[in-house]
Protein backbone atom coordinates (compact mmCIF):
# COMPACT_ATOMS: atom_id res chain seq x y z
CA UNK A 1 0.00 0.00 0.00
CA UNK A 2 1.11 3.62 -1.37
CA UNK A 3 0.25 7.03 -0.02
CA UNK A 4 1.21 10.12 -1.15
CA UNK A 5 1.68 13.61 0.86
CA UNK A 6 0.49 16.72 -1.04
CA UNK A 7 3.86 17.89 -1.00
CA UNK A 8 5.92 14.66 -1.91
CA UNK A 9 3.74 15.04 -5.67
CA UNK A 10 6.77 16.27 -7.87
CA UNK A 11 9.29 14.03 -6.29
CA UNK A 12 6.77 10.77 -6.93
CA UNK A 13 6.12 11.85 -10.36
CA UNK A 14 10.02 12.27 -11.19
CA UNK A 15 10.32 9.04 -9.60
CA UNK A 16 7.74 7.26 -11.95
CA UNK A 17 9.89 9.07 -14.92
CA UNK A 18 13.08 7.34 -14.22
CA UNK A 19 11.27 4.18 -13.73
CA UNK A 20 9.52 4.35 -16.72
CA UNK A 21 12.79 5.41 -18.64
CA UNK A 22 14.38 2.41 -17.21
CA UNK A 23 11.87 0.60 -18.68
CA UNK A 24 12.03 1.68 -21.96
CA UNK A 25 15.52 1.41 -22.20
CA UNK A 26 15.00 -2.31 -21.48
CA UNK A 27 12.32 -2.56 -24.18
CA UNK A 28 13.95 -1.37 -26.77
CA UNK A 29 17.11 -2.29 -26.09
CA UNK A 30 19.09 0.44 -25.69
CA UNK A 31 22.10 2.54 -23.17
CA UNK A 32 20.42 5.10 -21.41
CA UNK A 33 22.44 5.03 -18.15
CA UNK A 34 23.74 8.81 -18.92
CA UNK A 35 20.26 9.67 -18.90
CA UNK A 36 18.56 7.89 -15.71
CA UNK A 37 21.96 8.67 -13.48
CA UNK A 38 21.41 12.52 -14.58
CA UNK A 39 17.64 12.32 -13.46
CA UNK A 40 17.89 10.47 -10.15
CA UNK A 41 20.99 12.86 -9.04
CA UNK A 42 17.80 15.43 -9.67
CA UNK A 43 15.85 13.35 -8.07
CA UNK A 44 18.42 12.53 -4.63
CA UNK A 45 19.12 17.05 -4.97
CA UNK A 46 15.27 17.58 -4.48
CA UNK A 47 14.56 14.56 -1.95
CA UNK A 48 17.29 16.06 0.28
CA UNK A 49 15.88 19.75 -0.11
CA UNK A 50 12.58 18.74 0.40
CA UNK A 51 12.99 16.61 3.38
CA UNK A 52 15.02 18.91 5.02
CA UNK A 53 13.48 22.01 4.87
CA UNK A 54 9.98 20.91 6.08
CA UNK A 55 7.20 23.25 7.33
CA UNK A 56 5.50 22.65 10.70
CA UNK A 57 2.55 21.77 8.73
CA UNK A 58 3.88 19.23 6.40
CA UNK A 59 5.82 17.93 9.57
CA UNK A 60 2.01 17.38 10.82
CA UNK A 61 1.28 15.76 7.19
CA UNK A 62 4.08 13.23 8.12
CA UNK A 63 3.44 12.98 11.73
CA UNK A 64 0.03 11.63 10.75
CA UNK A 65 1.10 9.08 7.79
CA UNK A 66 -1.24 6.12 7.67
CA UNK A 67 1.95 4.01 7.37
CA UNK A 68 3.86 5.43 9.80
CA UNK A 69 5.14 2.99 12.32
CA UNK A 70 2.60 2.49 15.18
CA UNK A 71 3.81 1.18 19.32
CA UNK A 72 2.98 -2.07 18.86
CA UNK A 73 5.05 -1.84 15.53
CA UNK A 74 7.89 -0.49 17.76
CA UNK A 75 7.52 -2.98 20.65
CA UNK A 76 7.89 -6.03 18.55
CA UNK A 77 10.77 -4.80 16.72
CA UNK A 78 12.64 -2.72 19.98
CA UNK A 79 12.33 -4.60 22.48
CA UNK A 80 12.33 -9.16 23.15
CA UNK A 81 9.00 -11.28 24.72
CA UNK A 82 6.96 -8.17 24.53
CA UNK A 83 3.61 -9.60 26.53
CA UNK A 84 0.80 -7.43 26.07
CA UNK A 85 -1.44 -6.69 29.32
CA UNK A 86 -5.39 -5.90 28.87
CA UNK A 87 -7.86 -3.89 31.11
CA UNK A 88 -7.70 -1.34 34.45
CA UNK A 89 -9.28 -3.63 36.55
CA UNK A 90 -12.27 -1.24 36.77
CA UNK A 91 -14.32 -0.55 34.13
CA UNK A 92 -12.65 -2.69 30.81
CA UNK A 93 -10.00 -2.50 28.29
CA UNK A 94 -9.02 0.06 25.59
CA UNK A 95 -7.97 -0.42 22.30
CA UNK A 96 -6.18 2.83 21.77
CA UNK A 97 -3.51 2.50 24.63
CA UNK A 98 -1.15 -1.00 24.63
CA UNK A 99 1.17 -2.25 26.89
CA UNK A 100 2.68 -4.64 28.67
CA UNK A 101 6.14 -6.71 29.59
CA UNK A 102 9.05 -6.58 27.53
CA UNK A 103 13.17 -7.56 27.55
CA UNK A 104 15.01 -4.89 26.70
CA UNK A 105 18.91 -5.78 26.66
CA UNK A 106 18.53 -8.43 29.12
CA UNK A 107 16.54 -6.02 31.40
CA UNK A 108 12.61 -6.40 31.75
CA UNK A 109 10.86 -2.91 31.43
CA UNK A 110 7.13 -1.75 31.05
CA UNK A 111 6.08 -0.62 27.69
CA UNK A 112 2.91 1.63 27.38
CA UNK A 113 1.97 3.38 24.15
CA UNK A 114 -0.99 4.80 21.85
CA UNK A 115 -1.84 2.50 19.13
CA UNK A 116 -3.66 3.48 15.89
CA UNK A 117 -4.53 1.73 12.97
CA UNK A 118 -3.30 0.92 9.81
CA UNK A 119 -6.70 0.88 7.58
CA UNK A 120 -10.24 1.65 8.57
CA UNK A 121 -11.04 -1.47 10.28
CA UNK A 122 -8.15 -1.36 12.85
CA UNK A 123 -8.75 2.52 13.25
CA UNK A 124 -11.92 1.56 14.61
CA UNK A 125 -11.03 -0.84 16.52
CA UNK A 126 -8.01 1.61 18.22
CA UNK A 127 -10.94 4.34 17.97
CA UNK A 128 -8.05 6.25 15.76
CA UNK A 129 -5.77 6.49 18.55
CA UNK A 130 -7.86 8.08 20.95
CA UNK A 131 -7.85 6.67 23.94
CA UNK A 132 -11.26 6.65 26.64
CA UNK A 133 -10.36 7.30 30.53
CA UNK A 134 -9.88 3.19 31.16
CA UNK A 135 -7.05 3.15 28.10
CA UNK A 136 -5.11 5.79 30.79
CA UNK A 137 -6.39 4.06 33.71
CA UNK A 138 -4.54 0.39 31.99
CA UNK A 139 -1.52 2.67 31.39
CA UNK A 140 -1.44 3.46 35.28
CA UNK A 141 -2.10 0.27 36.41
CA UNK A 142 1.04 -0.92 34.36
CA UNK A 143 3.09 1.65 35.46
CA UNK A 144 2.45 1.36 39.36
CA UNK A 145 3.25 -2.73 38.81
CA UNK A 146 6.52 -1.12 37.15
CA UNK A 147 7.00 0.73 39.96
CA UNK A 148 6.63 -1.91 42.36
CA UNK A 149 8.64 -4.60 40.93
CA UNK A 150 11.64 -1.58 39.85
CA UNK A 151 11.27 -1.74 36.20
CA UNK A 152 12.44 0.84 34.02
CA UNK A 153 9.38 2.52 31.79
CA UNK A 154 8.72 3.78 28.55
CA UNK A 155 6.03 5.22 26.71
CA UNK A 156 5.42 6.13 22.90
CA UNK A 157 3.02 8.74 22.07
CA UNK A 158 0.93 8.62 19.02
CA UNK A 159 -2.36 10.29 19.40
CA UNK A 160 -4.78 13.28 18.27
CA UNK A 161 -5.96 12.99 21.74
CA UNK A 162 -8.27 12.28 24.24
CA UNK A 163 -11.46 10.67 23.03
CA UNK A 164 -13.76 13.82 23.68
CA UNK A 165 -17.03 12.09 23.46
CA UNK A 166 -19.56 11.89 25.86
CA UNK A 167 -19.09 8.61 27.19
CA UNK A 168 -15.28 9.64 28.03
CA UNK A 169 -16.39 12.50 30.35
CA UNK A 170 -18.89 10.33 31.94
CA UNK A 171 -16.59 7.68 32.92
CA UNK A 172 -14.04 10.39 34.17
CA UNK A 173 -11.67 11.40 31.31
CA UNK A 174 -9.99 14.52 32.56
CA UNK A 175 -9.89 13.17 35.97
CA UNK A 176 -7.94 9.98 34.39
CA UNK A 177 -5.51 12.09 32.62
CA UNK A 178 -5.14 14.68 35.87
CA UNK A 179 -4.09 11.32 37.89
CA UNK A 180 -1.69 9.77 35.46
CA UNK A 181 -0.18 13.56 35.42
CA UNK A 182 0.23 13.27 38.90
CA UNK A 183 1.10 9.89 39.41
CA UNK A 184 3.99 9.63 36.74
CA UNK A 185 5.57 12.43 38.51
CA UNK A 186 5.78 10.54 41.42
CA UNK A 187 6.60 7.08 40.26
CA UNK A 188 10.43 5.78 41.64
CA UNK A 189 11.50 4.25 38.37
CA UNK A 190 13.42 6.01 35.42
CA UNK A 191 10.52 6.75 32.94
CA UNK A 192 11.27 7.46 29.52
CA UNK A 193 9.09 9.07 26.99
CA UNK A 194 9.39 9.07 23.25
CA UNK A 195 6.94 11.22 20.98
CA UNK A 196 6.62 8.92 17.33
CA UNK A 197 3.74 10.47 15.79
CA UNK A 198 1.22 12.94 16.53
CA UNK A 199 1.81 14.09 20.26
CA UNK A 200 -1.56 16.02 20.74
CA UNK A 201 -3.08 17.86 24.11
CA UNK A 202 -3.54 16.00 27.03
CA UNK A 203 -4.53 12.82 25.73
CA UNK A 204 -0.08 12.84 24.91
CA UNK A 205 0.26 14.58 28.33
CA UNK A 206 -1.10 11.88 29.76
CA UNK A 207 2.05 9.40 29.06
CA UNK A 208 4.02 12.22 29.43
CA UNK A 209 5.68 12.98 32.05
CA UNK A 210 9.22 11.04 32.58
CA UNK A 211 12.64 11.96 33.41
CA UNK A 212 13.48 12.18 29.80
CA UNK A 213 11.38 13.38 26.76
CA UNK A 214 12.43 12.53 22.84
CA UNK A 215 11.19 13.30 19.64
CA UNK A 216 11.04 12.02 16.67
CA UNK A 217 12.72 14.43 14.02
CA UNK A 218 9.09 14.56 12.06
CA UNK A 219 7.05 14.29 14.96
CA UNK A 220 4.95 17.26 16.69
CA UNK A 221 3.65 17.79 19.93
CA UNK A 222 0.88 20.31 20.68
CA UNK A 223 -0.79 22.31 23.15
CA UNK A 224 -4.17 21.31 21.26
CA UNK A 225 -4.83 20.34 17.38
CA UNK A 226 -3.92 22.58 14.94
CA UNK A 227 -7.31 21.61 13.32
CA UNK A 228 -9.11 23.07 16.41
CA UNK A 229 -7.36 25.65 16.84
CA UNK A 230 -7.67 27.32 13.63
CA UNK A 231 -11.65 26.33 13.84
CA UNK A 232 -11.49 27.89 17.76
CA UNK A 233 -9.09 30.50 17.48
CA UNK A 234 -9.55 32.05 13.53
CA UNK A 235 -12.77 30.72 12.79
CA UNK A 236 -11.80 29.32 9.59
CA UNK A 237 -10.30 25.37 9.30
CA UNK A 238 -8.74 26.43 6.37
CA UNK A 239 -6.10 27.86 7.95
CA UNK A 240 -4.61 25.05 9.65
CA UNK A 241 -1.64 25.80 8.19
CA UNK A 242 -0.93 28.69 9.41
CA UNK A 243 -2.07 27.72 13.32
CA UNK A 244 0.24 24.72 12.80
CA UNK A 245 3.64 27.62 11.86
CA UNK A 246 2.26 29.33 15.02
CA UNK A 247 1.91 26.78 17.58
CA UNK A 248 5.46 25.70 17.12
CA UNK A 249 4.88 22.42 17.95
CA UNK A 250 8.02 20.58 15.68
CA UNK A 251 10.83 18.89 17.20
CA UNK A 252 13.22 21.33 16.69
CA UNK A 253 10.91 24.02 17.95
CA UNK A 254 10.48 22.57 21.29
CA UNK A 255 14.27 21.59 21.69
CA UNK A 256 15.05 25.21 21.25
CA UNK A 257 12.47 25.81 24.06
CA UNK A 258 13.61 23.42 25.98
CA UNK A 259 10.81 21.14 26.72
CA UNK A 260 12.39 18.38 25.25
CA UNK A 261 15.63 16.73 25.70
CA UNK A 262 16.69 15.00 21.93
CA UNK A 263 15.52 14.60 19.00
CA UNK A 264 15.43 11.28 17.21
CA UNK A 265 16.68 11.62 13.54
CA UNK A 266 14.55 9.83 10.77
CA UNK A 267 15.60 8.50 7.82
CA UNK A 268 15.15 10.49 4.89
CA UNK A 269 11.51 10.58 3.63
CA UNK A 270 10.19 9.41 7.41
CA UNK A 271 10.46 6.47 9.61
CA UNK A 272 7.88 4.33 7.11
CA UNK A 273 10.28 4.39 4.52
CA UNK A 274 12.93 2.43 6.97
CA UNK A 275 10.99 1.30 9.78
CA UNK A 276 13.94 -1.19 11.05
CA UNK A 277 16.43 1.36 10.47
CA UNK A 278 14.12 3.97 12.31
CA UNK A 279 13.62 1.43 15.08
CA UNK A 280 17.44 0.82 15.43
CA UNK A 281 17.60 4.53 15.97
CA UNK A 282 15.30 4.71 18.97
CA UNK A 283 17.01 1.75 20.60
CA UNK A 284 20.39 3.54 20.36
CA UNK A 285 18.60 6.05 22.34
CA UNK A 286 16.80 4.58 24.80
CA UNK A 287 19.94 2.28 25.56
CA UNK A 288 21.73 5.31 26.26
CA UNK A 289 19.28 7.07 28.26
CA UNK A 290 18.46 3.95 30.55
CA UNK A 291 22.46 4.29 31.37
CA UNK A 292 22.31 7.74 32.45
CA UNK A 293 19.11 7.53 34.37
CA UNK A 294 20.06 3.99 35.97
CA UNK A 295 22.96 6.02 37.90
CA UNK A 296 20.74 8.58 39.39
CA UNK A 297 19.59 8.07 42.95
CA UNK A 298 15.80 7.59 43.01
CA UNK A 299 14.87 10.64 45.13
CA UNK A 300 17.03 12.84 43.39
CA UNK A 301 15.54 11.70 40.00
CA UNK A 302 12.14 12.34 40.91
CA UNK A 303 12.40 15.49 42.23
CA UNK A 304 14.01 16.56 38.77
CA UNK A 305 11.58 15.39 36.80
CA UNK A 306 8.96 17.37 39.00
CA UNK A 307 11.18 20.25 38.73
CA UNK A 308 11.27 19.81 35.44
CA UNK A 309 7.61 19.89 34.72
CA UNK A 310 7.37 23.08 36.72
CA UNK A 311 9.73 25.00 34.96
CA UNK A 312 8.10 24.19 31.74
CA UNK A 313 6.55 27.33 30.20
CA UNK A 314 8.49 30.77 28.87
CA UNK A 315 6.56 34.00 28.86
CA UNK A 316 7.34 36.78 25.90
CA UNK A 317 6.57 40.47 27.37
CA UNK A 318 4.69 42.16 24.75
CA UNK A 319 3.66 46.24 24.27
CA UNK A 320 0.66 47.66 24.23
CA UNK A 321 0.32 48.30 20.85
CA UNK A 322 0.61 45.08 19.65
CA UNK A 323 -1.78 43.13 21.62
CA UNK A 324 -4.62 43.47 19.34
CA UNK A 325 -5.32 40.49 17.10
CA UNK A 326 -8.04 41.35 14.38
CA UNK A 327 -8.37 38.00 13.01
CA UNK A 328 -8.99 36.16 16.53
Amino acid sequence: MSYELPFEGSLNELKRQINELKSFALDINYDLTEEVLRLEERYNQIEEEMYTGLSAYEKLQMARHPMRPAALDYFDQIFDKFIELHGDRLYGDDDAIVGGLARFNGTTVTVVGHQKGKDMKDNLKRNFGMPHPEGYRKALRLMKQAEKFKRPIITFIDTPGAYPGMAAEERGQSGAIAINLLEMSKLKVPIICIVIGEGGSGGALALGVGDRLLMLENAVYAVASPNAAASILLKDAGRVSEVTEALKITSKDLMEYGIIDEIIPEPRGGAHKDFEGQADIIKKYIHKQLIHLNEIPVDEMVNTRIEKVLHIGRYLEVSEELTHYPDI
